[in-house]
Protein backbone atom coordinates (compact mmCIF):
# COMPACT_ATOMS: atom_id res chain seq x y z
CA UNK A 1 0.00 0.00 0.00
CA UNK A 2 1.42 3.45 -1.19
CA UNK A 3 0.18 6.78 1.03
CA UNK A 4 0.05 9.91 -0.31
CA UNK A 5 -1.47 13.59 0.46
CA UNK A 6 -4.66 15.14 -0.86
CA UNK A 7 -5.62 18.70 -0.47
CA UNK A 8 -9.27 20.05 -0.74
CA UNK A 9 -9.74 22.71 2.03
CA UNK A 10 -10.87 26.10 1.54
CA UNK A 11 -9.13 27.34 5.07
CA UNK A 12 -7.38 30.79 3.17
CA UNK A 13 -5.62 31.64 6.83
CA UNK A 14 -2.02 30.09 5.55
CA UNK A 15 -2.68 30.34 2.03
CA UNK A 16 -0.40 27.59 0.23
CA UNK A 17 2.71 27.52 2.92
CA UNK A 18 0.85 24.32 4.37
CA UNK A 19 0.64 22.66 1.78
CA UNK A 20 4.18 23.11 0.97
CA UNK A 21 5.56 22.19 4.33
CA UNK A 22 3.45 19.02 4.09
CA UNK A 23 5.28 18.33 0.75
CA UNK A 24 8.62 18.42 1.80
CA UNK A 25 7.70 15.81 5.58
CA UNK A 26 6.01 13.98 2.54
CA UNK A 27 9.01 13.79 -0.49
CA UNK A 28 11.86 13.36 3.06
CA UNK A 29 9.87 10.75 4.58
CA UNK A 30 8.67 8.48 1.53
CA UNK A 31 5.56 9.26 0.83
CA UNK A 32 4.33 8.72 -2.83
CA UNK A 33 2.65 11.75 -4.23
CA UNK A 34 1.05 14.94 -3.43
CA UNK A 35 -2.42 15.87 -4.96
CA UNK A 36 -4.04 19.17 -5.22
CA UNK A 37 -7.70 19.52 -7.30
CA UNK A 38 -9.03 22.64 -9.21
CA UNK A 39 -12.31 23.87 -7.82
CA UNK A 40 -13.74 27.34 -8.39
CA UNK A 41 -16.20 30.51 -6.69
CA UNK A 42 -16.85 28.48 -3.09
CA UNK A 43 -15.13 28.01 -0.04
CA UNK A 44 -15.26 24.22 -0.07
CA UNK A 45 -11.55 23.61 -1.91
CA UNK A 46 -11.52 27.66 -3.27
CA UNK A 47 -7.87 27.33 -2.60
CA UNK A 48 -7.41 25.21 -5.75
CA UNK A 49 -8.24 26.85 -8.94
CA UNK A 50 -5.50 25.51 -10.99
CA UNK A 51 -3.30 22.33 -10.37
CA UNK A 52 -0.96 23.06 -13.04
CA UNK A 53 -0.32 26.13 -11.01
CA UNK A 54 0.24 24.97 -7.79
CA UNK A 55 2.07 21.78 -9.19
CA UNK A 56 4.77 23.55 -10.74
CA UNK A 57 5.52 25.66 -7.41
CA UNK A 58 5.62 21.41 -5.30
CA UNK A 59 8.12 20.19 -8.44
CA UNK A 60 10.09 23.10 -7.62
CA UNK A 61 10.13 22.44 -3.33
CA UNK A 62 10.65 18.77 -4.16
CA UNK A 63 13.12 15.71 -4.77
CA UNK A 64 11.13 12.81 -5.60
CA UNK A 65 7.34 13.05 -4.67
CA UNK A 66 4.89 12.39 -7.45
CA UNK A 67 3.10 15.81 -8.90
CA UNK A 68 -0.55 14.91 -9.11
CA UNK A 69 -3.82 16.92 -10.13
CA UNK A 70 -6.65 15.31 -8.22
CA UNK A 71 -8.80 16.16 -10.04
CA UNK A 72 -8.86 18.47 -13.48
CA UNK A 73 -12.31 18.89 -14.40
CA UNK A 74 -11.65 18.45 -18.18
CA UNK A 75 -14.62 20.01 -19.70
CA UNK A 76 -13.50 23.37 -18.44
CA UNK A 77 -10.55 23.25 -20.61
CA UNK A 78 -9.20 22.17 -23.98
CA UNK A 79 -7.09 18.64 -23.56
CA UNK A 80 -4.06 20.11 -25.48
CA UNK A 81 -3.77 22.88 -22.65
CA UNK A 82 -4.26 20.08 -20.36
CA UNK A 83 -1.23 18.37 -22.17
CA UNK A 84 1.02 21.23 -22.29
CA UNK A 85 0.68 22.54 -19.07
CA UNK A 86 1.44 19.18 -17.31
CA UNK A 87 4.61 18.77 -20.05
CA UNK A 88 5.57 21.71 -18.14
CA UNK A 89 5.11 20.22 -14.75
CA UNK A 90 6.71 17.00 -15.68
CA UNK A 91 10.11 19.24 -17.39
CA UNK A 92 10.25 21.21 -13.90
CA UNK A 93 9.84 18.06 -11.96
CA UNK A 94 11.96 16.02 -14.02
CA UNK A 95 9.53 13.40 -15.11
CA UNK A 96 6.92 13.04 -11.73
CA UNK A 97 3.79 14.54 -13.48
CA UNK A 98 0.64 12.49 -12.94
CA UNK A 99 -3.36 14.10 -13.54
CA UNK A 100 -7.06 12.55 -12.59
CA UNK A 101 -9.39 13.47 -14.82
CA UNK A 102 -12.83 14.74 -13.57
CA UNK A 103 -16.21 15.50 -15.26
CA UNK A 104 -17.17 17.75 -12.84
CA UNK A 105 -19.79 18.14 -10.66
CA UNK A 106 -20.74 21.68 -9.60
CA UNK A 107 -22.72 23.65 -12.47
CA UNK A 108 -21.25 26.77 -10.82
CA UNK A 109 -17.72 25.91 -11.69
CA UNK A 110 -19.26 25.95 -15.41
CA UNK A 111 -19.18 29.47 -15.34
CA UNK A 112 -15.49 29.45 -17.06
CA UNK A 113 -17.12 27.21 -19.43
CA UNK A 114 -21.12 26.69 -19.63
CA UNK A 115 -20.82 24.74 -23.19
CA UNK A 116 -19.18 21.96 -21.29
CA UNK A 117 -21.32 20.95 -18.78
CA UNK A 118 -24.10 18.99 -21.03
CA UNK A 119 -21.80 16.75 -22.55
CA UNK A 120 -19.15 16.86 -20.15
CA UNK A 121 -18.71 12.87 -19.09
CA UNK A 122 -18.01 12.09 -23.13
CA UNK A 123 -15.62 15.63 -23.13
CA UNK A 124 -13.69 13.36 -20.52
CA UNK A 125 -13.34 9.99 -21.78
CA UNK A 126 -12.82 11.20 -25.31
CA UNK A 127 -9.51 13.75 -23.87
CA UNK A 128 -8.13 10.38 -22.46
CA UNK A 129 -7.05 9.37 -25.71
CA UNK A 130 -6.27 12.76 -27.09
CA UNK A 131 -3.87 13.41 -24.15
CA UNK A 132 -2.13 10.45 -24.56
CA UNK A 133 -1.12 10.77 -27.93
CA UNK A 134 -0.05 14.21 -27.44
CA UNK A 135 2.02 13.27 -24.61
CA UNK A 136 3.74 9.91 -27.18
CA UNK A 137 4.68 12.53 -29.62
CA UNK A 138 1.77 12.31 -32.08
CA UNK A 139 0.36 14.88 -33.55
CA UNK A 140 -3.55 16.07 -33.49
CA UNK A 141 -5.62 17.40 -36.09
CA UNK A 142 -7.34 20.38 -34.56
CA UNK A 143 -9.00 23.32 -36.14
CA UNK A 144 -7.46 26.78 -36.54
CA UNK A 145 -8.84 30.37 -36.15
CA UNK A 146 -9.34 30.90 -39.81
CA UNK A 147 -11.23 26.88 -40.41
CA UNK A 148 -8.37 25.06 -41.42
CA UNK A 149 -7.88 21.64 -40.15
CA UNK A 150 -4.13 21.68 -38.71
CA UNK A 151 -1.82 19.28 -37.00
CA UNK A 152 -0.36 20.22 -33.71
CA UNK A 153 2.30 18.56 -31.79
CA UNK A 154 3.13 18.79 -27.94
CA UNK A 155 5.72 21.50 -26.60
CA UNK A 156 7.65 21.35 -24.54
CA UNK A 157 8.46 17.74 -24.98
CA UNK A 158 7.58 15.41 -21.66
CA UNK A 159 10.49 13.83 -19.89
CA UNK A 160 7.94 10.92 -18.70
CA UNK A 161 7.41 8.64 -22.05
CA UNK A 162 4.04 7.60 -20.53
CA UNK A 163 1.89 10.43 -18.37
CA UNK A 164 0.29 8.79 -15.70
CA UNK A 165 -3.66 8.75 -15.82
CA UNK A 166 -6.34 8.44 -13.35
CA UNK A 167 -9.95 9.01 -13.71
CA UNK A 168 -11.65 10.21 -10.97
CA UNK A 169 -14.61 7.62 -10.13
CA UNK A 170 -17.41 8.48 -7.46
CA UNK A 171 -21.02 7.14 -8.10
CA UNK A 172 -21.41 6.58 -11.59
CA UNK A 173 -20.56 2.61 -12.30
CA UNK A 174 -20.07 3.96 -16.34
CA UNK A 175 -17.03 5.69 -14.74
CA UNK A 176 -15.36 2.74 -13.37
CA UNK A 177 -16.17 0.69 -16.11
CA UNK A 178 -15.09 3.05 -18.60
CA UNK A 179 -11.75 3.48 -16.30
CA UNK A 180 -11.63 -0.78 -17.18
CA UNK A 181 -12.00 -0.04 -21.24
CA UNK A 182 -9.14 2.95 -21.22
CA UNK A 183 -7.16 1.28 -19.31
CA UNK A 184 -6.47 4.20 -16.60
CA UNK A 185 -5.71 4.21 -12.99
CA UNK A 186 -9.11 5.10 -10.34
CA UNK A 187 -8.96 7.64 -8.21
CA UNK A 188 -12.12 7.14 -5.56
CA UNK A 189 -14.05 8.47 -2.75
CA UNK A 190 -16.07 7.25 -0.45
CA UNK A 191 -18.69 10.27 -1.49
CA UNK A 192 -22.20 8.88 -1.23
CA UNK A 193 -20.98 5.71 -1.48
CA UNK A 194 -20.49 2.87 1.29
CA UNK A 195 -17.66 0.85 1.72
CA UNK A 196 -19.50 -2.34 0.34
CA UNK A 197 -20.40 -0.40 -2.96
CA UNK A 198 -16.99 0.59 -3.62
CA UNK A 199 -15.85 -2.97 -3.34
CA UNK A 200 -18.83 -4.16 -6.32
CA UNK A 201 -17.60 -1.02 -8.36
CA UNK A 202 -13.53 -2.15 -8.13
CA UNK A 203 -14.98 -5.44 -8.75
CA UNK A 204 -16.12 -4.26 -12.13
CA UNK A 205 -13.34 -2.00 -12.79
CA UNK A 206 -10.81 -5.20 -12.37
CA UNK A 207 -13.25 -7.08 -14.78
CA UNK A 208 -13.26 -4.63 -17.50
CA UNK A 209 -9.58 -4.24 -17.82
CA UNK A 210 -8.96 -7.95 -18.19
CA UNK A 211 -12.22 -7.57 -21.23
CA UNK A 212 -9.97 -4.89 -22.81
CA UNK A 213 -6.54 -6.48 -22.47
CA UNK A 214 -5.48 -3.91 -19.99
CA UNK A 215 -2.96 -5.57 -17.13
CA UNK A 216 -4.48 -5.06 -13.57
CA UNK A 217 -0.66 -4.82 -11.81
CA UNK A 218 0.10 -2.27 -13.84
CA UNK A 219 -3.15 0.20 -12.58
CA UNK A 220 -3.68 1.76 -9.54
CA UNK A 221 -6.41 2.53 -7.22
CA UNK A 222 -6.10 5.56 -5.43
CA UNK A 223 -8.96 6.56 -2.24
CA UNK A 224 -8.77 9.60 -0.70
CA UNK A 225 -9.66 9.43 2.69
CA UNK A 226 -9.79 11.80 5.28
CA UNK A 227 -6.77 11.42 8.07
CA UNK A 228 -6.01 12.51 11.33
CA UNK A 229 -3.31 9.91 13.53
CA UNK A 230 -2.25 10.22 17.10
CA UNK A 231 -2.18 7.92 20.10
CA UNK A 232 -5.38 8.30 21.85
CA UNK A 233 -8.71 7.03 20.12
CA UNK A 234 -10.22 9.55 22.13
CA UNK A 235 -8.48 12.40 21.67
CA UNK A 236 -8.76 11.70 18.31
CA UNK A 237 -12.31 11.46 18.17
CA UNK A 238 -12.49 15.38 19.95
CA UNK A 239 -10.14 16.92 17.99
CA UNK A 240 -11.87 16.20 14.66
CA UNK A 241 -15.17 16.39 15.67
CA UNK A 242 -15.32 20.15 15.61
CA UNK A 243 -13.56 20.61 12.28
CA UNK A 244 -15.00 17.54 10.39
CA UNK A 245 -18.34 18.46 11.50
CA UNK A 246 -17.58 21.93 10.11
CA UNK A 247 -15.91 20.17 6.91
CA UNK A 248 -18.77 17.93 6.43
CA UNK A 249 -21.34 21.50 6.71
CA UNK A 250 -19.78 23.38 4.08
CA UNK A 251 -19.91 20.40 1.67
CA UNK A 252 -23.72 20.16 2.02
CA UNK A 253 -23.86 23.97 1.23
CA UNK A 254 -22.29 22.85 -2.07
CA UNK A 255 -24.66 19.83 -2.69
CA UNK A 256 -27.31 22.25 -2.05
CA UNK A 257 -26.64 24.85 -4.37
CA UNK A 258 -25.87 22.12 -6.97
CA UNK A 259 -29.78 20.82 -6.70
CA UNK A 260 -31.30 23.83 -6.62
CA UNK A 261 -28.86 25.11 -10.02
CA UNK A 262 -30.14 21.17 -11.24
CA UNK A 263 -33.80 21.66 -10.26
CA UNK A 264 -34.62 25.50 -10.58
CA UNK A 265 -38.33 26.01 -9.64
CA UNK A 266 -38.91 22.06 -8.74
CA UNK A 267 -39.08 23.26 -4.79
CA UNK A 268 -35.74 21.35 -4.08
CA UNK A 269 -36.17 20.82 -0.29
CA UNK A 270 -33.41 22.90 2.08
CA UNK A 271 -32.10 20.43 5.02
CA UNK A 272 -33.55 21.79 8.05
CA UNK A 273 -30.54 22.57 10.49
CA UNK A 274 -31.58 19.53 12.96
CA UNK A 275 -31.96 17.24 10.12
CA UNK A 276 -28.31 18.26 8.61
CA UNK A 277 -27.15 18.28 12.35
CA UNK A 278 -28.31 14.46 12.32
CA UNK A 279 -26.62 13.88 9.03
CA UNK A 280 -23.09 15.36 9.91
CA UNK A 281 -23.30 13.17 13.40
CA UNK A 282 -24.13 9.80 11.06
CA UNK A 283 -21.79 11.18 8.89
CA UNK A 284 -19.19 11.17 10.90
CA UNK A 285 -19.94 8.24 13.01
CA UNK A 286 -19.62 6.01 9.47
CA UNK A 287 -16.55 7.39 8.75
CA UNK A 288 -14.70 7.51 11.84
CA UNK A 289 -15.33 4.06 12.22
CA UNK A 290 -14.71 2.37 9.22
CA UNK A 291 -14.16 5.22 6.54
CA UNK A 292 -11.50 7.15 7.50
CA UNK A 293 -7.75 7.29 8.79
CA UNK A 294 -9.29 8.85 12.37
CA UNK A 295 -7.54 7.32 15.14
CA UNK A 296 -3.94 5.48 16.15
CA UNK A 297 -1.72 3.23 13.69
CA UNK A 298 -3.19 0.41 15.10
CA UNK A 299 -7.12 0.88 14.90
CA UNK A 300 -6.00 2.46 11.11
CA UNK A 301 -4.14 -0.71 10.22
CA UNK A 302 -7.58 -2.30 10.27
CA UNK A 303 -9.02 0.16 7.74
CA UNK A 304 -6.35 0.00 5.52
CA UNK A 305 -6.41 -3.55 5.53
CA UNK A 306 -10.32 -4.10 4.44
CA UNK A 307 -9.47 -1.09 1.47
CA UNK A 308 -6.46 -2.87 0.02
CA UNK A 309 -8.17 -6.20 0.37
CA UNK A 310 -10.67 -4.61 -2.46
CA UNK A 311 -8.06 -3.80 -4.45
CA UNK A 312 -6.72 -0.31 -3.19
CA UNK A 313 -3.01 0.29 -4.01
CA UNK A 314 -2.61 3.78 -2.53
CA UNK A 315 -4.28 5.98 -0.09
CA UNK A 316 -4.67 9.70 -0.85
CA UNK A 317 -4.62 11.16 2.84
CA UNK A 318 -6.65 14.15 3.12
CA UNK A 319 -5.33 16.65 5.93
CA UNK A 320 -6.64 19.62 5.36
CA UNK A 321 -10.28 19.57 6.60
CA UNK A 322 -9.81 21.94 9.32
CA UNK A 323 -7.90 20.47 12.15
CA UNK A 324 -5.06 23.14 13.52
CA UNK A 325 -2.46 23.14 11.16
CA UNK A 326 0.50 22.66 13.82
CA UNK A 327 -1.47 19.37 15.09
CA UNK A 328 -1.54 17.95 11.76
CA UNK A 329 2.29 18.78 11.08
CA UNK A 330 2.45 16.85 14.68
CA UNK A 331 0.31 14.17 13.78
CA UNK A 332 2.00 13.06 10.12
CA UNK A 333 4.76 10.98 12.25
CA UNK A 334 2.33 8.82 13.62
CA UNK A 335 0.77 8.60 9.52
CA UNK A 336 4.30 7.71 8.85
CA UNK A 337 4.30 5.13 11.19
CA UNK A 338 1.74 3.52 9.76
CA UNK A 339 2.61 4.02 6.40
CA UNK A 340 6.16 2.18 7.09
CA UNK A 341 3.79 -0.91 8.14
CA UNK A 342 3.07 -1.33 4.65
CA UNK A 343 6.66 -0.24 2.66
Amino acid sequence: MDFSLIFFSGDEKNKYRFVLDAARYADENGFTAIWTPERHFHRFGGLYPNPSVLGAGLAMATQRLQIRAGSVILPLHSPIRVAEEWAVVDNLSRGRAGIALATGFSPLDFAIKPDGWQDRRQRTFDAVTTIRELWEGAPVYVQDGLGNHVEVELHPQPVQPELPIWLTCTKSRETFETAGRLGCNVLTALIDMTNEELEEKLALYYETLEQYGHDPESTTVTLMLHTFIGTDLEEVRETVWPPFSDYLRSFFTVIDSQKKNLAPGAGVRDISAGDQDELIKFAFDKYFEKGALLGTPDSCTKVVDRFQGMGVDEIACLIDFGVDEALVAESLSHLNELRRRYA
